[in-house]
């Protein structure tokens, strides 16, 4: 019992935010706002200048609402995106909690205004190269996308899906997750299009799209490990980290010829 109350005074003690923090808080909301905010605008644009004037239909609910304009001829592609979205939010208010969700629907609300009407006054980019339109398609829904799940948010539709798999699957990134998830969106654009060409144009543009998006998560940076094998390991490691200012770590090893113990740096 007394151990009972002990805890629950410490999640209370836990829950008391000091001036400070409240005021760190805060300020770390408005970024988040204002850089979702950003993304999603960059991801509209995407759809709105690109991806739409050419019928690439880029995968997630952006695809799907293409698709479904072309087919019903509706133009407002950005009121479908946020209509298809409502039961995608449900699901992820369940698996993802409310925070998250909170966040996603500030961006839909944004995506859905901003492809509509708040980019109206750009120009879109007709009459010009489909493959120059999948690809800036692809570099500005990237962009889009990882500003976005940087800041603990998602753009809605199957993000939140690949969201779920990241979520259970960490060692599957958020690129590949929605490179599987777009798969059935590609091959229904050749269906509604009937031209093969639609599909690939797609792929083009949800490739980039997703190794654009995964270089701002996860960065460009790509480490190395090495192994060095020797008998003066205190030499060569006081030389690494007093000169070359990194880390080292022995291993414990034994030669399999020898039978003697090596260190491993």
């Amino acid at each position: 019992m007394k151990n009972k109350e002990n805890n629950q005074k410490e999640k209370r003690e836990k829950t008391v935010r000091t001036p400070q923090e409240k005021k760190a808080a805060a300020k770390h909301l408005v970024i988040d706002l204002l850089l979702i905010f950003v993304g999603s605008v960059v991801y509209s644009a995407g759809i709105h200048c690109f991806s739409a004037p050419y019928d690439i239909a880029p995968g997630g609910v952006a695809g799907i609402s293409t698709l479904i304009s072309a087919i019903t001829g509706f133009n407002n592609i950005g009121l479908l995106y946020g209509i298809i979205n409502v039961p995608l939010v449900i699901i992820g208010l369940i698996f993802l909690g409310k925070k998250l969700m909170l966040k996603t629907l500030y961006s839909v609300a944004i995506v859905t205004f901003a492809t509509d009407y708040g980019l109206a006054f750009i120009p879109e980019y007709k009459d010009g190269n489909p493959l120059l339109a999948a690809i800036f398609a692809g570099v500005l829904f990237g962009i889009g996308l990882g500003v976005i799940y940087l800041r603990e948010g998602t753009s809605g539709g199957t993000d939140i899906i690949n969201k779920i798999i990241n979520k259970k699957f960490p060692h599957i990134s958020l690129g590949a997750a929605m490179l599987g998830t777009d798969a059935v969106v590609i091959c229904a654009s050749m269906f509604v299009f009937g031209t093969i060409e639609a599909g690939l144009y797609a792929i083009i543009a949800i490739f980039i799209c997703s190794k654009v998006m995964d270089m701002i998560i996860y960065g460009s940076y790509e480490g190395k490990m090495l192994l060095i094998f020797s008998d003066k390991y205190e030499t060569i490691s006081e030389y690494i980290m007093n000169e070359l200012s990194r880390g080292v770590t022995w291993l414990n090893g034994e030669g399999a010829y020898s039978k003697t113990d090596k260190h491993i740096i």
